[in-house]
């Protein structure tokens, strides 16, 4: 169905045209088109949603054979997997599938942590959901998928109905007019196979987990609703302004903006533009205050708990609400304490981030993708800022436009999904990406794109030092004059030299911007003791840590926060020593089974000081 909008400020427009963009470009499968979804319903929990979570049947295929013939072409409708065809309906018929027969995974979640003989697995699976429904006269229906790794195709009923690419992510598609009343065979096509065309691309440093990774719903809307807004503060003349835009579906006219406890109702103008005077408490660490915030329309009504704050940078220093902050930080894989895997709950979530206000922070790095909505709303709740960064990551393909366009997809679908949290105060666009012309060329498009949809908030990248001899080190990276911050990983004591070289090193930076270390840090497995000198032992993690807290608080000017490396050991198939790694990233301040190391105090003591 053709979607159209009656309300759309000219940042809007860019918006759905950046969702929207290039939905003919191929794959590296060279079978499917890049995108074909719906611009995205953004603030999915305030809506009438059905969960098609739970158990979905599954068929592992790395033959392709679902959708593939023996000369790599797609199927015709109805052969295909998407057929859902059962093989007690005909005996006299050849079927050499059948869903019902098959196995299940739970979904949210991933393969590889559900089923032994999936841990290693990468390519495509099928799933398969039935569910019973009885659509409603005069409302819409979307399927909403949170995320998908890496690549969907779904169909609906024995038909294909949209793709999606791009696993940390959210995607949906309209199925009004699709669904029928009674039984339904939702079928979804997964691929999660590496590739150097990809986003991220074909080597990484964490676990590709395959699989419908994040929560299904059938949403329900009038038929026509609220789209997408946006409301934020900014400085006037006479004092702050409570601005922002309202974007709608349909015919829906006159939105009204409400902000009760502020006593604040303004109807938005023709384009969906709004503002009004306010004076709201600010969004702080020390005070999360969030305002319930009412989108309205004679058709629809959305409901949201909103923060104002205001981000900025001056000189050298990281300002918020107009006052110097240190982000006292630290990295976190999108995975669960415990036996691994994707996290999957609102509690998982909750544990992670336990851990990080435990250690003393206020600020966290989500790395090195976007992670779940529940993620970002509760760290917003308690307190603690964020770093949103998307999958540009090491070597991707510079030179391929439908790689662009893939990065610039999912930048677009991350700060659509979150452009209202108070708490993300940077988007990142890359991490650790070698310096070439093509790449600076990618990135500033990138940094360009970020701003041009999000002018409230700080965008840089993590990049990498330099040492220029003599103790000296540096980032000398063209990226530096786009960025915001100057943002860099050192791994001083861990892949350069031993912990001592921190003793001696210092930085100077060209450039008068603040200064955030996004990574630094050891490997050790928990529980493991001996000599200070001796690799992966708690001893030489705490040494090293405490000589680069020092180095960075006495070495560094224009330090503003830093994130280290990493809050708990996550999965890799990157590390592979026996009794030591076991396909584990040791660098985690807590284990995967959530013991802090002696390293965690380390940073407890000195963010206690900050």
């Amino acid at each position: 169905m053709t979607r159209t909008s009656s309300h759309l400020l000219l940042l809007a427009c860019a918006i759905c045209a950046i969702a929207c963009t290039d939905k003919n470009v191929k794959t590296a499968s060279g079978n499917v088109p890049f995108n074909d979804v719906s611009p995205l319903i953004t603030n999915i929990g305030a809506r009438t949603s059905y969960s098609l979570d739970g158990a979905w049947k599954y068929i592992a295929d790395p033959q392709r054979i679902g959708y593939y013939n023996y000369r790599n072409k797609p199927l015709a409708p109805g052969s295909n997997y998407f057929a859902d065809r059962s093989s007690t309906a005909d005996p006299t018929a050849l079927v050499e599938y059948d869903f019902d027969l098959a196995d299940s995974l739970a979904v949210p979640g991933d393969w590889n942590t559900q089923k032994e003989k999936l841990y290693f697995y990468e390519g495509m699976l099928w799933y398969r959901k039935k569910f019973n429904f009885e659509p409603a006269e005069g409302k819409r229906y979307f399927l909403y998928f949170g995320a998908v790794n890496y690549e969907a195709v779904v169909g609906l009923n024995g038909k294909e109905i949209g793709h999606h690419t791009g696993g940390f992510t959210p995607f949906d598609i309209e199925v009004t007019g699709k669904l029928r009343s009674g039984s339904n065979s939702l079928v979804v096509m997964v691929q999660n196979d590496r590739r150097k065309e990809a986003v991220p691309t074909d080597i990484t440093d964490w676990w590709n987990y395959g699989g419908i990774t994040r929560s299904v719903k059938l949403v329900e809307v009038p038929e026509n609703f609220i789209l997408d807004y946006s409301v934020q503060i900014r400085s006037g003349d006479g004092g702050n302004e409570i601005y922002g835009w309202v974007k709608t579906d349909g015919n829906a006219e006159g939105a009204t903006v409400s902000i009760p406890e502020l006593g604040k109702s303004v109807k938005a103008d023709a384009t969906g533009g709004f503002s009004f005077a306010a004076e709201p408490e600010l969004w702080c660490p020390e005070n999360p205050k969030l305002y319930d915030v009412i989108i309205e329309t004679a058709s629809d009504k959305v409901a949201d708990r909103i923060g104002f704050r205001f981000v900025e940078t001056k000189g050298k220093k990281l300002l918020l609400n107009g006052k110097e902050i240190f982000c006292k930080g630290v990295s976190i894989h999108e995975e669960q304490i415990g036996m691994g895997g994707r996290v999957t709950s609102r509690e998982q979530c909750r544990a992670l981030l336990d851990e990080a206000a435990a250690m003393g922070c206020n600020f966290v790095r989500l790395a090195h993708y976007p992670h779940n909505e529940d993620m970002v709303r509760l760290a917003e709740e308690m307190g603690i800022m964020v770093w949103s960064e998307i999958p540009v990551y090491w070597t991707i393909d510079w030179n391929n436009q439908g790689t662009f366009d893939n990065a610039a997809t999912q930048l677009t679908e991350n700060i659509t999904r979150d452009r209202n949290r108070a708490n993300i105060i940077i988007w990142s666009v890359a991490n650790e990406t070698p310096i070439s012309e093509e790449r600076n060329s990618f990135l500033f498009k990138l940094i360009d794109r970020a701003h041009e949809l999000d002018g409230t908030r700080l965008v840089s990248a993590a990049m990498e030092v330099k040492d220029l001899g003599g103790g000296h080190v540096t980032v000398d990276d063209p990226l530096i004059a786009k960025t915001d911050l100057i943002s860099f990983n050192e791994y001083m004591g861990w892949y350069w030299g031993s912990s001592r070289i921190c003793d001696t090193t210092y930085f100077t930076f060209e450039a008068e911007k603040p200064v955030f270390i996004s990574e630094f840090g050891a490997g050790a497995v928990a529980g493991r003791h001996g000599d200070v000198s001796a690799r992966w032992t708690e001893e030489y993690m705490e040494d090293l840590y405490v000589r680069n807290t020092g180095m960075l608080e006495n070495r560094v000017d224009g330090l503003v926060g830093t994130t280290p490396w990493i809050l708990k050991d996550f999965r890799s198939t990157r590390r592979h020593l026996t009794g030591t790694q076991d396909d584990y990233n040791r660098k985690g301040l807590i284990s995967n089974m959530g013991v802090r190391k002696s390293a965690f105090y380390v940073m407890k003591d000195w963010y206690s000081k900050k």
